[in-house]
Parts: C-alpha cells; structure tokens; sequence
C-alpha cells in the first residue's frame, strides 16, 4: 500500500469512527440529561471505553475519556439496583442510594431513543439542505442490462424493458428497502417464481422468473434470491486509456455514449458485449458532451495480452448524478418504513432474509467506509445516518431487558404493581437477555468479518495498446450537434 493510499485509508476511518462516535454519545448524552433532571444519582459519565486517558469529577459526576473509540456510557447504579440496592460488588464505601420511582425509571430510560430520533430529525434537516446524491440507476425502472443464460435471460426479459410490477407490487424505483423497489420486492418474494410485468414498445407482457440463489460455503451469509438484471444507466466515461483507438477517436472524459451503431445503449454492459462480439468492425458513436451530441467512428483494438477487443474506456459506474432534497418527514417516514419492511422479512418463515443478513457494528461501520470512499462520501453517510438513528432508536424500545425498553417495560410493571420485581428475578433476566444479545452480536460480527475485503483490490489494471499508428488508423467524424 502506497503512502497516498493508507492516508486515505486512514482519512476515511477517521471519518466513520468520528461519526459513529457522535451517533452513540448522543444517545448515552440523553440519558445522561435526563438522570441529572430527574435527580437520580450519576456515578460517572464517559466518552470512549478502556483505561481513562483524562478523568475528572465535577458536581459529585465523574468524567472521562477512555483510549478505545467506540462511543461513551452512563453508569446509573439506581436504574439497576442489587441486593443492597448498590451497582457493582466490593464497594463497601459507597452510600446506600435511595429507591427511585418508576416513573422516573421511564423517563431516563426514553431518552436515549428520543435524542437518537432528535439527531436523526438533525441529520434529515441538513440532508433537506445539502441534498442527497442520487443516481439515474436508483430511480428507474429500466432494465439496462440482463447476464446472458440468466433467469432473467432465460424468461425473455431484454434492456430496455421498463418494469412496472413485480409479483403484483407496483414499482417505482430500483433500488432500495422500500415496497416500490424491484430488487427489494426480488429478494423478498416467495414463491417458486417471480412474476414480473414490464412494458416493451408500448405492450405490457407478463414474465415468470425463476429465482436463483448462489452456492456458498457454510461460513458465509446464505445469498438471496437473483434473477440478474441491472437497472438503466447511461454509459459514462471515466477514464480513457492512453493510445487506444478511443483516445484517437477524441473522447474525453465524463462523454456519454448514447447510441452505437443506431443502437440505444441501456448500459456500458451492453456496450461491452458489443463491442466483444464484432471485433473487426468500425463502429459508429454517438457521444453526448458539454450538451451537446456528435458522431465519432472507432474500430476496437486488442489492448497488449487481452484476448477481448477494446476501445480504450474506464465507466463510471455511479452514472449521472443529481441532489435531491427530500423533506424531513419525507426522511424519517422512509427509515420507519425500511426497517419494518427488513424486520417482517425476517419474521416470515417463508423468507430467505434470516437474523444472519442483518449487521452488527463492524458491518455498519464497514457500510459507513464504503460510503465515505464516494465523492459524494458525506451527503450519503448524513443520509444514511438518518436510516441508522431512527433504527436506533426503534431497536432499544424492544420491550427486551438490557435495552431501553426493557428499562421501560420493568418501570411499567413496577408501576402497576406498587413494588418492584424481586431484584435475583431482575438478575437473571439481565444476565439471560445479555448472553443472548451478546451471543447475537457475536453471530452478526462473524459474518460481517468475513465480507471486509482484507486483501486491497488495488488499482484497476493499466490497458496498454499498441502503437499509437495503430490507435489512430480508427478514424473519427465529428458530426454538428444535434
């Protein structure tokens, strides 16, 4: 790895460690505020875990920051009481602390979810204001490109074909966890086949697809259900290789490539398949820049050790890019709805989304990394910062002990009852539920640290051309803009 490179790498997971630590701060900040307002007693309040790197105590609170970034805690020894309604063993020193009413229990323990949702209401009002990228593949319906022999292939689908429903679900856009997503409503059928309407030169026709799944090992996550279809993108150019026949023909980077041959092109897909199977034959381009459209004629070439003709050209896989300003509730409506989707995905015993394709914090934080390597890093992680939060927050109000609504549900419980839970039946469902989380944790992790890449994918490999004469006997023909 090249200096450049790991200053990268490093800028990058200074980025996810910083934002995932205020996301988890802010919500232990919650309970915090909310334990001084109610009065109960604040043994110590801490950023980061591990041996303290500062410590200090202010207003009967101590407070520190730990050298292991991976986010704060508030000790509150009253909202889980013992036997001598103490926190912790081997303090005889420490005060017997007084009984706190459930009421308070509640409020304390309702914070933390509601400044989880309160940061995601921040996060979705600067998304309104800055705006989130969003690519011309993520909100069509337009098949752009379909794998030869695939069930998509083999069912009649071709690029081009517009979708409008899948197994009678009408869809709106690509991708996603919404209901009116195509690979959503893909993964989640499920029956034996996928029946998909889409219109094809002004006829709506019918298909039933038959899903595939790939064959993986015992240790990985079980893969969903494929039929092989990529939405539509226009070909952008992202890098033209040195001496190749389009280098010659005057492309440039960031030039579309509507047409070739008269052919609309759905995808860069299409155009490399093209371009592979007529490897003699001079080819005619039709190129958008600047707003403008012309003509150029290439002849492919074999770039030095390939076996595949080429014409020289790095696609931009991300496509055209636009802002858009989508309103708070807009925002937060769309977590809601994405959550309860995966969550009754998960439930149906029919489904193949299981608890194992849900992620733990490395797979998160992985997300996160992958985000922040765009361009468009920030806008994106803000807006999916929005989606973790509301999750967050939803999540903790499991009425499950250890997490917040846990804490709730005992309070109510202590409530209608005029007494507390005898403490050794409040151990144990602590200890139970904690194991089981623990073990959870552990199971996601497993499968999440298997999909870190830790062998570097590297730089995408040089084409080197012949001579430059051989490059340049593909003519071009700049034609006036159309």
């Amino acid at each position: 790895m090249s200096l450049q490179s790991l200053l990268h790498f490093l800028v990058i997971l200074f980025e996810v460690v910083f934002l995932f630590n205020v996301m988890i701060v802010v919500h232990e900040l919650g309970h915090f505020l909310a334990a001084r307002w109610r009065g109960l007693v604040v043994e110590r309040f801490g950023v980061w875990f591990g041996h303290p790197l500062w410590k200090k105590e202010i207003g009967g609170v101590t407070y520190s920051l730990g050298w292991i970034p991976a986010g704060g805690f508030v000790a509150l020894p009253q909202m889980i009481p013992n036997e001598d309604n103490k926190e912790g063993e081997g303090e005889p020193s420490r005060r017997q602390l007084p009984a706190v009413s459930p009421k308070d229990k509640i409020i304390v323990a309702l914070a933390g979810p509601v400044f989880s949702l309160l940061l995601a209401v921040i996060f979705a009002l600067v998304v309104y204001v800055v705006g989130r990228p969003v690519s011309e593949s993520e909100l069509t319906t337009v098949i752009g490109y379909v794998v030869k022999d695939s069930p998509a292939d083999r069912a009649g689908l071709r690029a081009g074909d517009k979708i409008l429903k899948i197994d009678g679900h009408p869809v709106q856009r690509f991708q996603g966890m919404d209901n009116d997503s195509v690979t959503w409503n893909i993964v989640r059928s499920e029956g034996s086949t996928i029946a998909v309407e889409v219109e094809r030169e002004g006829k709506i026709l019918h298909f039933d697809v038959v899903p595939v799944k790939e064959e993986r090992s015992a240790f990985q996550r079980k893969s969903l259900r494929q039929i092989f279809i990529m939405p539509a993108q226009t070909p952008t150019v992202a890098k033209v290789f040195p001496g190749s026949p389009a280098e010659a023909a005057s492309i440039k980077p960031n030039d579309q490539i509507l047409e070739v041959d008269g052919q609309k092109l759905y995808s860069p897909f299409l155009l490399n398949d093209y371009v592979a199977s007529h490897p003699q034959k001079e080819m005619t381009f039709l190129i958008k820049r600047a707003g403008r459209t012309f003509t150029v004629r290439i002849k492919p070439t074999y770039p030095e050790g390939e076996k595949v003709p080429r014409i020289g050209l790095l696609w931009d896989l991300n496509g055209q890019m636009t802002l858009s300003h989508p309103g708070p509730i807009e925002q937060l409506k769309a977590s809601v709805s994405a959550m309860f989707n995966v969550l009754q995905a998960v439930l149906s015993p029919k489904s193949d989304i299981k608890p194992q394709h849900l992620s733990g914090p490395i797979g998160i934080m992985r997300f996160y990394y992958m985000l922040f390597e765009s361009p468009h890093g920030w806008r994106l992680a803000l807006w999916f910062s929005v989606l973790f939060n509301v999750n967050a927050a939803l999540i903790n109000l499991f009425p499950i002990p250890v997490l917040d609504g846990g804490h709730i549900l005992l309070g109510v419980v202590e409530w209608i009852r005029g007494r507390p839970l005898n403490i050794k039946l409040l151990e144990a469902l602590q200890t139970v539920f904690a194991t089981l989380l623990i073990g959870y944790m552990l199971y996601v992790t497993f499968f999440d640290v298997q999909e870190i890449p830790w062998k570097s994918k590297g730089n995408v490999p040089e084409l080197k051309f012949h001579s430059k004469e051989e490059a340049t006997s593909s003519r071009s023909h700049l034609e006036s803009a159309k």
